[in-house]
């Protein structure tokens, strides 16, 4: 959504206009966002803005839900599941009507609450 020049910069935005925010996150997820931002044109300062805002909540603990993740990442080794995709399917366990906005595939893999698929904003090309 933040970086013009992804392929899916578009389809991004437009799913973002049909939602409401607070957006959920962890700090797992803003890492990796802040790792992969640097060469959009002004990708950190807009993520940050985002959270200035309010538009984006970092709303997880890790500490509380450490054996969970730890639960997800060893199921999910041969994928190989990130920390912050563990963190994504954990937080859509605990909001359980919340949809995991995402480009990542893996997505489609992963389970929550054991076998359940997750509810994704995800593109369909």
């Amino acid at each position: 959504m933040i970086d013009g020049h992804d392929s899916r910069h578009d389809w991004a935005k437009a799913q973002l206009s049909s939602l409401q925010a607070p957006f959920l996150t962890c700090e797992a997820v803003l890492s990796e966002a802040m790792f992969l931002l640097p060469h959009a044109r002004r990708g950190i300062p807009t993520l940050l803005g985002f959270l200035r805002e309010g538009l984006v909540h970092v709303s997880f603990d890790l500490d509380e839900n450490l054996e969970a993740i730890v639960h997800l990442i060893e199921k999910y080794q041969d994928t190989p599941m990130s920390l912050a995709d563990a963190c994504l399917v954990r937080m859509s366990e605990l909001h359980d009507r919340s949809r995991v906005f995402t480009l990542d595939s893996d997505f489609r893999l992963y389970r929550r609450h054991g076998r359940q698929s997750i509810p994704l904003i995800y593109p369909k090309s």
